[in-house]
């Protein structure tokens, strides 16, 4: 008998994981355990738990002790926002995969996991392909200025001019660099490159032959010259130690006057000061971001008096297909694996 321990929230129900789980290579028959974390709360009001755990970790929140007694005879544990503590991975003494049904890894202790060479953790990117489509849609929304006009046209203005006047020309004009070249940043490069433009990359660890071998037409750069270089900067970096405000004062001052950054990955990466700054000053043409350093976004937040920022709700992932089919995504992931074992 293969155990198996399933735990859901108001985004990803303990049921379709549960039904993900029965499609694993496993040996039968499977013991499926299910529970369901904050399940009493509203999609809304689970947001306010995510932000928490986004910024804080998983070792702050209790697991129920059903929970606990179940994974201490579980070898696979599937989840998607649900906190993988320490606490929890110290009952789990058998567990040999986590599996979890989203990119970021900030719920789960990795350093606890590390300490365990026989046990592993399994992620996908459920919003890889929205949140591509969303920087596509940011960038041009930006640099052609279609947000700023289609606000101010409901505001009863009929603008004709706008703060980056002097440096407007046609998006295949521009040169992006991305810095990041994870799921979504090869996606946003293949979707620029199909439209003609020039794409560098910052990756540290990307390869030029291995790009090119799998058919990408990014030129790899170094963080410096993509800042120097580019036209458009686009992050697509995870929050790590080595990239909590990598983007300061010293990076946005190499950006050209005409240039744009783009952010639809997390806040943190960047410099809250040194970017607003840079904006306030006009030192490059603008910005475009889906994420604040504070969600909701504070009334009082400096970005709001600016002209030369796009702000967005932090929307970029959110459609209706990307949750509703990770479980499906983590099981082939997972059946990759256990295919190899």
């Amino acid at each position: 008998m293969t155990n198996v321990v399933v735990i859901g929230d108001p985004f990803v129900p303990a049921d379709n994981l549960a039904a993900a789980a029965k499609g694993l290579m496993l040996e039968s028959p499977l013991n499926i355990q299910r529970f369901d974390w904050q399940a009493e709360k509203s999609r809304s009001e689970f947001r306010e738990v995510i932000k928490i755990l986004e910024h804080d970790g998983p070792n702050g929140f209790e697991l129920s002790s059903d929970i606990l007694a179940a994974v201490s005879t579980a070898e696979y544990l599937l989840v998607h926002l649900a906190p993988v503590s320490q606490n929890l991975l110290a009952h789990a003494k058998k567990l040999k995969m986590i599996g979890t049904c989203r990119g970021g890894l900030e719920h789960i202790d990795l350093a606890e996991v590390k300490k365990s060479k026989e046990l592993s953790v399994i992620n996908v990117i459920r919003n890889a392909e929205p949140v591509a489509d969303f920087t596509m849609g940011l960038m041009y929304a930006t640099v052609r200025n279609i947000a700023a006009s289609a606000i101010q046209v409901k505001n009863g203005d009929w603008p004709q001019n706008f703060p980056n006047d002097a440096y407007k020309t046609s998006f295949s004009n521009l040169k992006v660099g991305l810095v990041g070249l994870g799921h979504i940043g090869k996606i946003v490069a293949k979707r620029l490159t199909a439209l003609g433009l020039e794409v560098s990359a910052y990756d540290a660890f990307a390869q030029q032959a291995a790009l090119e071998q799998e058919g990408y037409q990014i030129k790899l750069k170094s963080l410096q010259e993509i800042f120097s270089d580019s036209d458009v900067v686009s992050l697509h970096l995870r929050v790590v130690p080595e990239t909590i405000n990598l983007i300061d004062q010293s990076l946005l001052q190499l950006m050209k006057p005409s240039a744009y950054l783009i952010n639809t990955a997390r806040p943190d990466i960047i410099k809250q000061e040194d970017l607003i700054e840079c904006l306030t000053k006009k030192k490059i043409a603008g910005a475009g971001i889906d994420v604040l350093w504070e969600e909701p976004i504070a009334p009082d937040e400096p970005l709001l008096r600016l002209d030369n920022v796009v702000i967005t709700s932090h929307i970029a992932g959110d459609t209706i297909d990307a949750i509703e089919r990770s479980p499906q995504l983590l099981q082939k992931e997972m059946n990759k694996v256990l295919q190899k074992a």
